[in-house]
């Protein structure tokens, strides 16, 4: 226990209960000293693999997964957090003969995280043929197939539901849905479009060289053949001089 304190300017004693130990006054326990750290630690920048993607949409959801594993095949929790519709496009070059054209190849995926943990729960490309379906004729919820998700790293084909909040939140993302299948169609299509020109143009070289070997092949079966008449009329010559000299 601290000896009691006597105060200079009057009889009794000196209350120095809220006085800290380095002279500053405040309640007892409220003190709350700095200390600098001993290492500083550099910023670092998680990459999600999105920097170069368009966020077309996002929105809060419940996620569910059909289990055809167990016996019966259930559906199951799969998690909750935000849902995302990303889009991504790039330019190809392809060159035919002497000219280059250039098409964009667009792609769009689907990519759910679990709250807190970030966790991926769903992520898989867009195709032409997927199809949102409504799931027990709510009309806020969704069924659709996948042939290949790459949420647990390898591919594998998926049923998935998925609930929104309200009938909204559902129709803005089968929206954003449909137009993702469309933006995928139309850069399909234009990839396809560009892979047979070029196979079309490599078809007509090919004939074109074929042509011009064909070509020259005749002209030295003519050489031959003239040759093989010189030689014939030279042979027969000989022949008709030799009877003469007999």
């Amino acid at each position: 226990m601290a000896p009691e304190k006597t105060d200079p300017e009057g009889d009794g004693v000196a209350n120095t209960s809220n006085v800290s130990e380095d002279g500053v006054v405040g309640a007892e326990g409220e003190h709350d000293p700095y200390f600098e750290p001993v290492v500083t630690l550099p910023e670092i920048q998680v990459k999600t693999n999105e920097e170069e993607e368009e966020e077309m949409i996002k929105l809060r959801c419940k996620l569910f997964r059909y289990h055809t594993s167990e016996t019966p095949a259930e559906w199951k929790e799969r998690g909750t957090g935000d849902v995302k519709i990303l889009r991504h496009s790039s330019k190809k070059t392809v060159s035919l003969l002497s000219e280059s054209y250039d098409f964009w190849v667009a792609t769009c995926r689907v990519l759910m995280r679990q709250d807190k943990t970030l966790k991926i729960r769903a992520n898989h490309y867009i195709t032409p043929f997927m199809e949102l379906k409504p799931n027990c004729g709510s009309d806020r919820a969704w069924v659709w197939s996948v042939p290949a998700d790459f949420a647990d790293e390898e591919p594998k084909q998926e049923l998935f539901a998925i609930r929104f909040a309200n009938a909204e939140n559902a129709r803005l993302f089968k929206e954003k849905f449909d137009e993702a299948r469309g933006i995928v169609t139309v850069a399909t299509v234009a990839a396809q479009e560009a892979e047979e020109t070029e196979e079309t143009e490599e078809q007509k070289e090919d004939k074109s060289n074929k042509g011009e070997v064909e070509k020259k092949g005749d002209d030295g079966k003519e050489l031959g053949d003239k040759g093989t008449e010189d030689v014939t009329k030279e042979m027969e010559k000989m022949t008709v001089k030799a009877d003469q000299k007999e």
